[in-house]
């Protein structure tokens, strides 16, 4: 009797079952591909520990076009933000930067959104441009990144116009031991501690929702101040220079799943505008 390792007609089933254990072992020896997403845990509606903001469920549909595990590397999102988590390589995508931030290599954007007048809408005024008399004779709150008027765009096109004194300015970190520090500044318009808040849309536009009093937003104008000073962004996702094709990876997911990202800005009630045409824009 032949030996059934030389049997012919088992030989090649034999062979066969062994080259797929290999490959099977191979596979499973592979690491899975992790997207390692660089995030504040602190941030809504963009982004907290408990992946409750518009972001989070953005990088879950990243992780799924990718076919990899989501990974958070957490980090508050202040100064050094980039330089710690990004560029320190503990994770590989910032999930929001402005269009061409130099810091990253951008993606193409994937919203874009304006800053914001919020009022009360009991309120007996409806303001719509910086160049409104009455922000002369309202407490008008905004978001300040240091100790001068001139740090975010809204506070400088104020200070242009002399809208000096009756400003009250929020400091954009804020107390980081409680929930969403950006946020304080429309507490203190429900509560009557200012009469208009100027802020960047997606807060605004998440947060109206959930004060105790009806508020009311309107966009900036002019969209582009004098000294072409942008109240609008085009925002995108930030990889670290010279990775074009995770990049491009990134970029092509993003054009996959633009319906049901733009859902999940709805949903979030992120206000959006249509890119303005530089090339036309004036003074």
């Amino acid at each position: 009797m032949s030996s059934p390792c030389l049997d012919p007609g088992r030989a090649p089933g034999r062979l066969l079952a062994g080259v797929l254990l290999a490959w099977s072992l191979a596979v499973q020896a592979q690491p899975a591909r992790q997207l390692r997403v660089c995030a504040d845990p602190n941030n809504l509606p963009f982004s907290n520990a408990r992946q409750q903001g518009f972001e989070n469920r953005i990088a879950e549909i990243l992780a799924e076009e990718l076919k990899a595990t989501l990974h958070y590397t957490w980090w508050a999102q202040r100064r050094g933000f980039i330089r710690n988590t990004l560029k320190a390589g503990r994770c590989d995508l910032v999930m929001a930067v402005p269009a061409g931030f130099e810091m990253v290599a951008t993606t193409a954007p994937y919203y874009r959104s304006t800053y914001v007048f919020v009022y009360r809408q009991d309120s007996p005024y409806r303001v719509r441009s910086f160049n409104d008399p009455i922000l002369h004779e309202l407490k008008v709150g905004v978001h300040l990144m240091g100790d001068d008027y001139a740090n975010t765009p809204p506070a400088h096109a104020l200070s242009r116009r002399r809208i000096i004194d009756n400003v009250v300015g929020f400091p954009i970190y804020g107390d980081y031991s409680q929930p969403n520090p950006p946020a304080r500044i429309l507490d203190a318009l429900a509560e009557g501690r200012i009469d208009v808040a100027i802020v960047w849309g997606p807060l605004a536009g998440f947060f109206a929702r959930w004060e105790p009093v009806p508020l009311a937003m309107a966009p900036v104008s002019p969209a582009l101040d004098p000294s072409f000073l942008p109240m609008e962004y085009d925002i995108a996702m930030g990889v670290r220079h010279g990775e074009q094709a995770f990049k491009a990876e990134v970029e092509a997911a993003l054009a996959r799943r633009h319906d049901d990202i733009q859902k999940i800005l709805d949903a979030y009630g992120i206000p959006q505008v249509a890119s303005v045409d530089m090339r036309e824009a004036g003074p």
